[in-house]
């Protein structure tokens, strides 16, 4: 029996940090993307590690432009992770020459490193920098992060 659990553990390991192909075919917002797999089928991709604006924020419309222009149309690798509370596949998404998507999106300033979920500090170092430099969101001193942007309209529709 035991052996019988291990195996199927392997397997399910093996099956989410797989490394996957697959061409992007539409952004949702600045984190979220589609990917088109083998099959025609498609697949809701929610990037790891990062957290952009959301589309009605300040600097969401930017974020949702700048992963277009770095991978709209692209054939992509990426790696899952899990899954969010939305039943979205978490994925790691590298693309061009080996360019990890979430660092690129962090080091231009279109979102914020997301620390509750991600144990990549490299990212915080990336952050620090585009802040520093006034990239992107970090041009705005009253940048509002997106879990505090949600966090203040779930207050405004409960009063």
């Amino acid at each position: 029996m035991k052996k019988f659990i291990y195996i199927k553990l392997l397997f399910v390991s093996t099956l989410i940090f797989s490394q996957t192909k697959g061409k992007i075919i539409k952004i949702k917002d600045g984190d979220t993307v589609v990917v088109l797999l083998a099959g025609k089928i498609q697949e809701t991709l929610r990037l790891a590690d990062v957290d952009c604006p959301e589309n009605s924020q300040a600097f969401g419309k930017n974020a949702k432009q700048f992963t277009s222009s770095q991978i709209f149309g692209k054939t992509v690798i990426f790696y899952r992770t899990g899954k969010d509370r939305y039943k979205r596949t978490v994925a790691k998404i590298f693309y061009g020459n080996e360019k990890y998507l979430s660092a690129e999106i962090i080091k231009a300033g279109f979102g914020w490193w997301y620390f509750k979920a991600s144990k990549n500090i490299k990212l915080q170092e990336f952050q620090n920098q585009a802040k520093t430099n006034k990239l992107g969101l970090w041009a705005d001193e009253n940048a509002m992060s997106p879990w505090d942007f949600r966090e203040s309209k779930r207050k405004k529709k409960v009063s």
